[in-house]
């Protein structure tokens, strides 16, 4: 059962990944991913394949600062700190990869606290 999951997050991950490819018309791509205790977000130059930016819970700081790294406030805490590097390498147009994960809670509020920091996506 598990592996028909994984399966079908695979497909639907991918599915997200080539239709932001081809409205991106050369924008970075911010990827999100989260697992049960930690959240990451990284800022991808496609056409180089170089990520440009990156923040997670798992840095010392934001794990210091930080309740848990599974919550709303510890994604928006990321989604600021990736938007924050993601400006000072000169990026300010990204595309939202949400993997396959629906566009709600933590990654909702990740993508919510990158706007509001200064990335428009």
């Amino acid at each position: 059962m598990a592996s028909k999951l994984n399966n079908l997050f695979n497909r639907r991950s991918m599915r997200v990944r080539r239709t932001l490819k081809a409205r991106a018309s050369g924008r970075p791509r911010l990827s999100v991913f989260r697992s049960s205790q930690h959240i990451y977000a990284q800022v991808i130059d496609d056409a180089a394949g170089k990520t440009i930016a990156a923040a997670s819970t798992m840095e010392k700081d934001l794990k210091g600062a930080l309740k848990t790294g599974a919550d709303k406030a510890a994604a928006a805490a990321v989604g600021k700190l990736v938007a924050e590097r993601a400006l000072k390498a000169g990026i300010k147009d990204v595309v939202f990869d949400r993997g396959g994960y629906l566009f709600h809670g933590r990654v909702k509020a990740l993508a919510d606290a990158a706007r509001e920091s200064g990335l428009s996506f």
